[in-house]
């Protein structure tokens, strides 16, 4: 996008804000130049810096598909200086852009394959992006399965999205909260239990599969148990790890992991590559 300098954010306005949770906003954005907005290319998994003028920038994954460009959409978690300052964000409101940043999923390895996507709270946010782009492209592709899951249904993101989901015949979808919730009803669509045992109750075969898992540290820990016990090769499985990312293009080092750097080796990794970096994750 930025060809002369990467570092120079691109000034776009806030077009629409969803509130997806108590502390998830979702913000849908267009460039103010309307020529890049049009221009604008980026593929399923790779992040852009959002940043308020005076206060600072974070990295956030485009979870709008490339398939969909009438705007481009972020979700955000409430969680310090910068991001308490974009919940404040108003329609109308201008922020700086600087994308696309950083690697993406190999969708174009998976042709012909089943995909098997499991997100745990706002780590559907990039797996919102390549799972509606595998569904844009269905031909492509076997048979694409969600497992999305939070603690209580409050906590679920992109409500509307599930609706559509969950009545998508190209995608079987299956939701589950921590424990039991007044009008959650447990039934082939709808689970209680954490993830990883949702997950070996659902026994996706590793047979022709990939999975693609994103969410806490603590939900991949286990999760990605649960699926090398189902014999899943690490090969076959990929997350991303955006979340480590600072200037966004190689400069600082402060991503680094090892000799990688998640900014420009990332942030889609395949369980096999981290299995090669430091025990530091």
């Amino acid at each position: 996008m930025n060809e002369l300098n990467p570092l120079l954010p691109e000034v776009a306005t806030v077009v629409e804000i969803v509130q997806e949770t108590h502390n998830i906003k979702t913000f849908r954005v267009k460039l103010d130049d309307e020529e890049r907005m049009k221009a604008f290319h980026f593929e399923p998994g790779q992040v852009g810096q959002l940043s308020l003028f005076g206060v600072g920038e974070s990295t956030f994954v485009i979870n709008s598909p490339p398939t969909r460009m009438d705007y481009l959409q972020f979700s955000v978690m409430k969680a310090g200086e910068v991001t308490s300052a974009l919940h404040k964000l108003n329609v109308g409101d201008k922020i700086g852009v600087r994308a696309p940043l950083g690697n993406f999923f190999p969708y174009a390895k998976w042709k012909g394959k089943d995909i098997f996507f499991i997100g745990g709270g706002i780590g559907m946010a990039p797996i919102r992006t390549i799972m509606l782009y595998l569904l844009d492209n269905k031909k492509d592709y076997g048979t694409i399965s969600l497992l999305y899951g939070a603690k209580t249904p409050e906590d679920l993101s992109y409500k509307d999205d599930i609706k559509e989901w969950l009545a998508d015949p190209n995608l079987n979808a299956v939701l589950t909260i921590d424990n039991p919730a007044e009008g959650w009803t447990v039934d082939d669509t709808h689970k209680v239990g954490l993830i990883p045992n949702v997950l070996k109750e659902l026994a996706p075969r590793p047979d022709n599969c990939i999975a693609v898992l994103c969410g806490p540290p603590i939900m991949i820990k286990f999760t990605l148990m649960a699926l090398k016990d189902m014999n899943f090769p690490d090969e076959q499985i990929f997350t991303t790890l955006e979340k480590r990312m600072k200037c966004g293009v190689g400069l600082c080092g402060r991503c680094n992991i090892g000799g990688k750097l998640v900014c420009v080796d990332g942030p889609v990794f395949s369980y096999d590559q981290l299995r090669e970096l430091p025990p530091e994750l």
